[in-house]
């Protein structure tokens, strides 16, 4: 079984569609409520939520082979301006929820002899965009975290990587105009704007057996 965190919408659903179209078992993860059997409502920013999911999903039985963390938020503010609840949302949802996921979940791999975690961070941290500084801290928390995390379980076989996407149209991206989008994509080495499939396909190849000696890494989809 895979975990995808923030599977309910966004490119954590994109995700876990894709898994599931190739015959893929894949439990989602999220505040929203889903009505299907392979989903859990969590508040993925609240360790005691996540204690729970978890000792859901260890009664389930099944053995999980990867934790995907999907979920994120972002706001588009000046560092100077930023209200203090939005500074707060935006780093116990990305860095502090991925860092639970990680704390509470890795113990599933360990139990099923190893395993992939793949965590999300974003191009943004390496381009310091402008009007991005708290989004951009919470991602650059989540590499360091999994740089770090990488060492501390490569003895249980589980790999700890990050995906560092460029701009791909999702509801993550409203607000954000054409022309923001297209100057962002014209700093990757690959001056393309990403689709979900470019990203699934990145995913894909940290799943299989042939990535087992790659972790630690952050890989930026279209280059920087």
């Amino acid at each position: 079984m895979i975990i995808v965190t923030g599977g309910s919408s966004g490119l954590g659903k994109e995700v876990a569609e894709s898994l599931r179209k190739t015959g893929g078992s894949v439990l989602t993860i999220s505040r929203r409520k889903l009505d299907i059997g392979s989903h859990l409502q969590c508040d993925l920013s609240d360790y005691n939520s996540v204690k729970k999911t978890y000792k859901e999903i260890r009664k389930r039985g099944e053995k999980v082979n990867a934790i995907i963390n999907c979920a994120g938020i972002a706001s588009m503010n000046l560092a100077l301006t930023t209200p203090p609840e939005v500074t707060e949302n935006i780093i116990k949802t990305n860095l502090i929820g991925t860092i639970f996921c990680n704390q509470l979940f890795a113990p599933l791999l360990i139990r099923s002899g190893g395993g992939r975690i793949i965590n999300f961070s974003t191009i943004a941290v390496s381009l310091g965009l402008k009007g991005e500084s708290i989004y951009v801290a919470s991602k650059a928390g989540i590499e360091g975290f999994s740089r770090s995390l990488a060492r501390e379980l490569a003895s249980f076989k589980i790999t700890v990587n990050c995906i560092a996407p460029g701009p791909i149209r999702t509801p993550l991206l409203k607000g954000i105009t054409d022309l923001q989008i297209s100057k962002i994509v014209n700093q990757q080495i690959i001056q393309k704007e990403m689709e979900p499939q470019n990203l699934i396909k990145v995913i894909n190849t940290l799943l299989s057996e042939n990535s087992a000696e790659i972790t630690g890494q952050v890989i930026h989809l279209g280059g920087v």
